[in-house]
């Protein structure tokens, strides 16, 4: 059923909790992954900052690292870096979904709440609302 899967990966533990699922719906359908990660350089501020290297240096460096992940899983795979500095997150996954021909999209869900959703946003939420094709949205673990 789905042969084209694109996961949009930022480095963090939940959406490599969404990589390793969509690794795992694409080995056992030997489907293809296409791996997005989208730089946003003021959302990386407002989390904490850019750490070492510039935000498109990380951004190439979470490819490479989720790129050796499912090439270890035997998944055909193929990433493409976006600088997207005047395109929201759902627009710019719904773009690359599109072009791609991309049959479901997999991404991670930070869930946050509050203040930090509203300063930070809700890239999942975006993603959901905006994506041509079915969205699997993958939660990070429950904090009691």
């Amino acid at each position: 059923m789905y042969r084209r899967i694109l996961v949009a990966v930022d480095g963090s533990d939940t959406s490599n909790k969404a990589l390793v699922a969509a690794l795992q719906l694409a080995r056992d359908r030997d489907a293809q992954v296409l791996l997005l990660h989208c730089v946003d350089e003021l959302l990386l501020l407002a989390a904490g900052g850019l750490g070492v290297g510039s935000a498109p240096e990380r951004g190439s460096r979470v490819l490479e690292d989720a790129e050796a992940i499912a090439k270890a899983a035997g998944v055909r795979v193929d990433k493409r870096l976006v600088d997207m500095p005047a395109q929201r997150l759902g627009e710019t996954v719904a773009e690359h979904a599109r072009d791609w021909k991309a049959d479901l999209v997999v991404i991670g869900s930070h869930g946050r709440r509050g203040l930090g959703r509203l300063l930070l946003g809700s890239g999942a939420e975006q993603i959901l609302r905006l994506a041509p094709v079915p969205v699997l949205c993958v939660r990070r673990e429950a904090s009691l």
